[in-house]
């Protein structure tokens, strides 16, 4: 006889959907402060590598501090905080910044956020998972939507290497999601994402001495529509909540809900980024973008409902005889 574990669950879904929406809401901020840094001089480079390092020297010693002694965690867990580090916050950040550079913030990170269709493409040629027909629906959806979206049709302007760079923010992001749901992973959430912070850190200051990564910055004051701000505060706020506190909270949340749950609920980072957008840069989307990213999100929500059997197949425990100890299945790390 089979049954469901989901009041077993509750808490534990509860925390991360908490923590998913204040990782995604982190997370969209930092496209708007990165715009208003760009427009007063500062490099893609420069943005990326100012969030990283603040937010490195903020978690390290949290990070250290969470192994509570034990080393070998660290030891072991070395080649998962350097594809980390390189994949999921050099790779997504960086592109995505330099999207951010020749397209709009809310165009470039729903581009980004199509990431849900990478991790299940990894998922199918990794695993053999192949995806359902309501998957293959919701990529048709969502590749209409990003047509519209673009303005194609109506003519918008239509920057190739912004979609390029956007294209590579996605595959980063697709990482970021596979890694943070691994619970193979022994490493606590701050250490995973101080130990890749740092990593991240090292890797674009070399990019920056070998002369591969551009790095300009000026002084002064950073100028958004409603309000001008002091240049520590945007740098402060870039560091330690949209890297710090969304890197942390996301690892947290995607070893909570699963690589697949968490993706969902992190498109949430669209619509946060689109209204931080709207406020701090004026960049209202038009209807026809507007229509575009209802699409986008919609052929996303299909594909997750697409993979739904898999998921509710992960809550099923088969009962044990009264006599013996209850046992509950740990939540698995499958994400697709």
């Amino acid at each position: 006889m089979a049954t469901l574990t989901h009041d077993a669950r509750v808490g534990r879904l509860t925390s991360g959907l908490g923590f998913a929406l204040v990782s995604a809401g982190s997370f969209g901020l930092s496209g708007s402060l990165a715009r208003g840094l760009m427009d007063l001089g500062w490099s893609a480079g420069a943005a990326t590598l100012a969030r990283v390092a603040i937010a490195a020297v903020v978690l390290v010693i949290p990070g250290l501090l969470a192994l509570k002694g034990d080393w070998s965690l660290l030891r072991r867990g070395l080649g998962t905080i350097v594809a980390y580090g390189l994949l999921a916050v050099v790779g997504a950040q960086l592109c995505y910044f330099m999207a951010v550079g020749t397209l709009d913030v809310s165009v470039a990170l729903l581009i980004e956020y199509l990431s849900p269709l990478a991790v299940i493409a990894f998922m199918w040629v990794r695993y053999g998972h192949r995806p359902t027909r309501a998957t293959f629906l919701g990529a048709g959806v969502a590749a209409a939507g990003l047509f519209l979206l673009l303005d194609i049709v109506g003519g918008g302007p239509l920057s190739i290497t912004g979609i390029a760079w956007a294209l590579g923010a996605m595959i980063g992001a697709a990482g970021y999601f596979i890694i943070s749901g691994d619970d193979s992973v022994e490493l606590p959430p701050l250490t995973l994402a101080a130990g890749g912070l740092v990593v991240a850190a090292l890797g674009l200051v070399t990019a920056a001495a070998l002369g591969v990564l551009p790095i300009a910055f000026h002084t002064g004051t950073v100028h958004f529509v409603p309000f001008d701000a002091p240049l520590w505060a945007v740098l402060g706020a870039l560091g330690v909540i949209t890297a710090g506190v969304s890197y942390v909270a996301g690892i947290a949340a995607t070893r909570r809900l699963g690589a697949r749950l968490a993706s969902f609920v992190g498109l949430f980072e669209v619509v946060a980024a689109t209204l931080f957008a709207w406020f701090l840069l004026g960049q209202a989307p038009g209807l026809t973008q507007a229509f575009g990213a209802l699409l986008v999100l919609g052929g996303v929500v299909v594909v997750k409902l697409g993979e739904r059997d898999d998921a509710v197949a992960e809550d099923v425990t088969v009962l044990v005889p009264p006599t013996a100890p209850p046992t509950v299945e740990p939540p698995t790390a499958v994400a697709a």
